[in-house]
This record gives C-alpha cells, structure tokens and sequence, in this order.
C-alpha cells in the first residue's frame, strides 16, 4: 500500500481511539518495554506527545527513564530545514508546544545525536521488516542517519504491522523493533 494511504488509514484510526484506550494502550507499551534487554545504556530520546495526533502517552516511559536515573533527550524541530536539534531533559527544562502542537525544549543542554544509544520512534504504521511510516516530513531518517549505527531504534505503535510490505525509500530507517500493546517485535 501506498505510504499516503496508509497515513490517511492510520489517522482514522487513531481518532477513533478514547482517551481511556490511549492511555491503556500506552501503560502497555511501556510494561512491553521493560522486557526488552535495554536497560544498561545512558543516553534515552523519546519524544513527547502530540496529543491532539492521538500520539502514544510517552509519560509512562519518562516515568520508567527517569526511576532508572537515565539520560532522557528530547527534541526541537526545525521546519526550515526538517532537521532536530536535541535536549538533556531536566526540572529546569522549559517545554512549550511549538505551531504544530509539539511539545518542545525552550532551552536546555545541547545533546549531539552520536551520544544516544536508544530513540524511542513515533510512527503511523510499521510492517514486518522494520520500515515504518511517519508523517511525512522525514524529521527522524535525517536524525536517525546521524546516529551511531548501534543506536537502538524502537518504533510505538498502538496497532499491529501492517501485512503489506511499505514502500520504502533509501533514506528510510528500518527499526530494530517496535512495540504494541501486544507484543515486541524484533528486526535486528
């Protein structure tokens, strides 16, 4: 299928989620998580929600990163160029929605993507090898083409792989799993 189509199927979709769906489908993300061999690094991205996209509630996992007294790194997008700069998330961190309505760092200590060892990834859909669908911009292929070949790459997703393989570029970045409510898939 299409990667148009496929965005446009998964935003339905996603609006068709309650608040209380949400956020069940979110705690059981991050409780698939933490069965994964992930744990022993330092440097952790993860985005924040969207919450108007109906975008997993990453709160859960700040929760695990930081009771783990983890390196949490978020970013801020930069339209002009679709490139993102990154953040050491802190108290002191101020986030403010940006246009879009994507919670962003204001300020905050510099972190260069070569430092991260694990991107939490969000993303529309995903199939069985690993390629997955965002919204189109390719904010995270240029990040992700920035990171150590090593960097862990972890897609979350409310729904199951798409049966189709995705159309895939060759700018695009396959994950090395992705996590639903269900289940941990593995592609490395």
């Amino acid at each position: 299928m299409k990667k148009p189509l496929l965005r446009k199927k998964y935003k339905e979709l996603r609006q068709q989620l309650s608040n209380t769906e949400i956020d069940n489908f979110s705690l059981a993300i991050a409780n698939q998580l933490l069965t994964l061999d992930i744990w022993n690094k330092s440097f952790y991205h993860i985005f924040l929600t969207i919450a108007e996209q109906k975008e997993i509630d990453t709160d859960f996992i700040l929760n695990i990163l930081a009771g783990k007294d983890k390196h949490i790194v978020i970013s801020k997008s930069n339209f002009e160029d679709y490139s993102m700069s990154h953040v050491l998330l802190t108290d002191s961190t101020t986030i403010k929605k940006n246009s879009y309505n994507i919670p962003e760092p204001v300020d905050g200590i510099e972190i260069q993507s070569s430092q991260l060892e694990v991107v939490f990834i969000p993303l529309l859909a995903f199939d069985k090898l690993g390629h997955r669908i965002g919204y189109g911009k390719g904010f995270y292929d240029r990040f992700l083409a920035d990171c150590k070949p090593d960097t862990l790459k972890i897609g979350l997703s409310f729904f199951e792989a798409e049966v189709e393989t995705i159309e895939a570029s060759e700018d695009d970045i396959k994950l090395d799993y992705c996590v639903t409510p269900e289940q941990v898939i593995q592609f490395i």
